[in-house]
């Protein structure tokens, strides 16, 4: 890919803002929106301020040392101080809301929700416990009631920025993006020093696609207050979704440098792993990406497993060894590239257990009939994800790992991944023989499986996906018939595709592409050729060694560094646009590409 130069919002970060220009948004979730922070500097000074009015309460020293704790960011003692209060006096609100604090502060949402709301019955006339809470209910995604606390707290502080920023993102994250950006801008226009609006209405030119404009209000939020991380942090957000990774992760650095709160670093950390990756810097991102297990991010996922856990290093020959599948169901798929070293590194004498998503089960069972798989459950424990495994007798285990953890110690370069383009996965060859059998009866020409979107399309998924108008040049390649390859509902484009192309595209009966996984990889090897971007069933394919043609975007971190190739799957080509969402010439390409594919046929 050819040098490029960073856009002129990019590089001058003080231009001027249009608020006119800006568009409807979506809610964003790889972007960052500041909302202050339960029991800031300028709550505290307020609630010392009203500590006046209690002097006469035999509880206010208590209360005092309870403050002064919070001060010092020692929320356990803050917390021990407030319970102490409520001891005396179960009835004082302002007891209730330094618990609240201390709870929140020390990650036990549900005690903390709990102490907010006897606090706000309490006061209900001291607005930044309404706030508070409202930013809990936010982070736990109640969006609904986090709007009903915002309006509280702006009808009684209507002179705090804040509490407009806050309405906004609980409005927008509720699909009415046209009302969050009319608050955005009344705000704005009455506090046009405010870096946290900016930064807001930024974030939601992000999750929109405009990237030149969410970098020119972010820039005037980073130019406001040079030590906002979290516009900083945003800026390099943009640069890696337009391509320049090595500046992105520049900005990174920086962010990570100056945030103050655990939860942000750990995020930060996270981001950069991604970064890291798509630089082709593996050890380094790998190590990273850990920041997804830490108890202090905010989406962590906890194991319910109370066993040893692998650190890289350890040898595991002989032992009997877990592996949990995570992230995602595509996640599952390209993570298990490893799995082939796993079995190798254990030996005769080790034994594989293995917890995956329930529809995968079947396949890797295939794949690994020495081994014992089963399905890992999900559910939500205080507030964050517990993953469970049922089907593995715990005692009989020596040692267990999340998967991607496994990257840390057998894939820390791309020297390591495997080069057998037959796959890592094993599709049933009696339904890869069916398949083909019944395609038999479609018509004349390869068979060219499509694959165009993900079923999640909220948050920032639909930036890696171009219009379906885009495949245009490559429906119309002569003497191909095109397969529906894509899950979900995908009405709207095959009849798209009839009605404004003139294509066919054809539906292979009695199959549930969502649900079928077992099948829709037998379904994916009978094709010539799947061509698509990066889904579930996509890696369920180029895992078993379908020929594969990946379609990509600017900074995907799982090509990690490369363009011509991709690691996971030896026998995938990539196609990646030159510039952000800049697809045209991608699908002439591939057009191009297809039509010799099918003179060779």
């Amino acid at each position: 890919m050819a040098a490029k130069a960073l856009p002129k919002a990019l590089r001058n970060e003080t231009s001027a803002v249009v608020l006119q220009n800006a568009a409807t948004p979506s809610p964003p979730r790889d972007a960052m929106v500041e909302m202050g922070e339960s029991g800031g500097k300028d709550a505290m000074a307020r609630l010392n301020e009203a500590m006046k009015e209690l002097k006469a309460l035999a509880i206010a020293p208590l209360l005092k040392k309870a403050i002064d704790a919070l001060n010092r960011e020692n929320f356990v003692q803050g917390g021990k101080w407030a319970l102490k209060a409520l001891d005396h006096d179960d009835r004082n609100g302002v007891a209730w809301y330094l618990l609240a604090i201390a709870r929140e502060r020390a990650g036990d949402f549900p005690n903390s929700v709990r102490a907010y709301e006897a606090a706000l019955q309490l006061l209900p006339e001291h607005a930044d416990v309404a706030n508070d809470l409202g930013r809990l209910a936010y982070r736990m995604g109640m969006f609904e009631q986090a709007e009903k606390l915002f309006v509280h707290y702006v009808n009684h502080a209507p002179h705090e920025p804040q509490g407009y920023n806050n309405l906004a993102s609980a409005v927008k994250d509720q699909g009415r993006a046209d009302e969050a950006i009319d608050i955005l801008k009344a705000a704005i226009a009455q506090h046009p020093g405010s870096s946290m609006l900016w930064n807001t209405i930024g974030t939601a030119m992000i999750e929109r696609g405009d990237l030149d404009l969410a970098a020119t209000f972010i820039g005037e939020a980073v130019r406001l207050d040079p030590k906002f991380h979290k516009g900083r942090y945003n800026l390099s957000q943009i640069k890696l979704h337009l391509g320049f990774v090595e500046e992105a992760l520049t900005d990174c650095n920086a962010a990570i440098g100056k945030t103050a709160t655990a939860d942000d670093r750990e995020m930060m950390r996270l981001a950069r792993a991604s970064y890291q990756l798509a630089l082709g810097r593996l050890a380094e991102g790998w190590e990273d990406y850990e920041a997804r297990l830490s108890p202090q991010f905010a989406d962590v996922t906890h194991f319910a497993i109370d066993r040893p856990r692998w650190k890289p290093g350890q040898d595991i020959s002989g032992k009997r060894f877990l592996v949990v599948a995570e992230q995602g169901l595509g996640d599952e798929i390209l993570f298990g590239n490893v799995l082939p070293d796993i079995v190798e590194a254990l030996g005769p004498d080790g034994k594989l257990h293995l917890a995956v998503e329930r529809r995968l089960v079947t396949l890797f069972q295939r794949r690994y009939p020495d081994a014992e798989v089963s399905a890992h459950v999900t559910n939500i424990w205080a507030t964050r994800p517990l993953r469970r495994v049922p089907g593995v007798d715990l005692e009989q285990i020596d040692l267990w790992a999340p998967m991607a953890s496994l990257m840390r110690q057998y894939r820390r370069s791309l020297e390591a991944f495997p080069t057998d383009p037959r796959g890592y996965m094993i599709a049933d060859p009696q339904r890869v023989a069916h398949w083909r059998k019944l395609l038999e009866a479609a018509p004349a020409g390869p068979k060219v499986g499509l694959l165009w979107k993900s079923a999640v399309t909220s948050n920032h998924r639909h930036r890696y996906f171009s219009p379906f108008e885009r495949w245009a040049p490559v429906l119309a390649t002569p003497g191909v018939t095109f397969v529906n390859l894509q899950y979900g509902d995908c009405s709207a484009e095959i009849e798209q595709a009839e009605r404004d192309f003139g294509v066919k595209i054809w539906s292979p009966p009695d199959i549930d592409l969502k649900q079928d996984l077992d099948d829709v990889t037998a379904l994916t090897c009978a094709m010539d050729l799947v061509i698509g971007f990066s889904n579930a069933t996509f890696n369920l394919g180029a895992a078993a060694g379908a020929p594969s043609w990946l379609i990509s975007a600017p900074g995907a971190w799982p090509r990690l560094g490369l363009t011509d190739r991709y690691a996971w799957y030896p026998q995938t080509r990539v196609f990646v646009p030159e510039a952000y969402q800049d697809w045209d010439p991608v699908f002439d390409r591939i057009a191009k590409d297809l039509a010799a594919f099918v003179a060779q046929a």
